[in-house]
């Protein structure tokens, strides 16, 4: 995905709009990628399935949401996040966002 259409990327920090958690975004789509049922089902807000979509760590909880970026702003906290598969997807924290791992393919 081209990174200049999407807001954020893997590392950084955001928080949710509506719902007001914290979480670091591990991975982008350009267009919603879930299926019609989840969308029928959890998206109750209807954001838009052209634009970008965001894989989240949730702060302090065990989870990982999907998230449209209409949901999304910067977390300017400053703080990092609380997260057990953090080690997974990033290898430290650096100026206020998540340094990703490098992929070995």
């Amino acid at each position: 995905m081209p990174e200049s259409t999407a807001k954020f990327s893997a590392g950084d920090l955001v928080r949710h709009r509506l719902f007001d958690y914290r979480g670091v975004v591990v991975d982008v789509d350009a267009s919603f990628r879930g299926s019609e049922q989840w969308y029928e089902e959890v998206a109750r807000t209807r954001p838009p399935r052209d634009a970008p979509w965001y894989h989240v760590l949730v702060d302090g909880a065990s989870h990982l949401t999907y998230v449209a970026e209409r949901n999304l702003d910067d977390d300017d906290s400053g703080e990092g996040a609380r997260h057990p598969l953090l080690d997974h997807f990033f290898e430290g924290f650096e100026g206020g966002r998540y340094v990703p791992r490098r992929q070995l393919n």
